[in-house]
């Protein structure tokens, strides 16, 4: 699984190597407001409460007739809480978005997100196992293009299931688990070189 993450990351990079020579490439950056799922107890379930995290990236955008086609590359930390405790996770995001120019600036874009979780940390308990470190996602949403600069709104939610399985110090049964699937809005202001 994780040499198909690797082998995005290549299609991504010569991607980019096409956009620097027929389109555009450039950098974004921003913020993120995030929930993952819920977290399962023995008896209860907990839902998470969204935080606000951040991303910052590269992109390549490839302008074909009618549509164009946007990889990107995007760290990203998200964080999320319950009942007190928080979750926080660092990923490797690998969006490959499809857009349409709807009228002067404004387009519109989806595509699948491709995820590759780098690390987590739960402040209550310790992080035994995540079920898959690759995952997908899909994003959905809005952009306007002023000259080299960017401006996006997205809506992101994860695919795969992926449970994080947590060991209490306390409740050392092994019965705590997490839904890590990202449900987020992103916000991100692009430049384009």
């Amino acid at each position: 699984m994780k040499k198909s993450f690797f082998i995005l990351i290549a299609i991504f990079i010569s991607s980019v190597g096409l956009a620097q020579t027929e389109s555009t490439w450039g950098v974004k950056a921003g913020l993120n407001y995030n929930s993952n799922g819920d977290l399962r107890a023995i008896d209860e379930e907990i839902s998470a409460d969204g935080r606000t995290g951040y991303h910052f990236g590269v992109f390549g955008k490839l302008d074909l007739p009618i549509i164009y086609l946007r990889p990107e590359l995007v760290y990203t930390s998200t964080k999320s809480k319950y009942n007190g405790a928080s979750f926080d996770m660092q990923k490797l995001d690998l969006p490959v978005l499809v857009g349409i120019d709807i009228v002067g600036p404004l387009s519109v874009f989806a595509g699948p997100s491709f995820q590759y979780i780098i690390d987590e940390d739960f402040s209550d308990a310790r992080v035994e196992e995540i079920k898959n470190d690759i995952s997908v996602g899909f994003n959905i949403g809005a952009a306007v293009s002023l000259g080299r600069i960017g401006i996006d709104l997205r809506y992101e939610r994860g695919f795969s299931d992926n449970e994080a399985k947590l060991i209490h110090d306390e409740i050392n049964t092994g019965s705590l688990t997490l839904d890590t699937r990202p449900s987020q809005v992103i916000l991100s202001l692009s430049l384009g070189f």
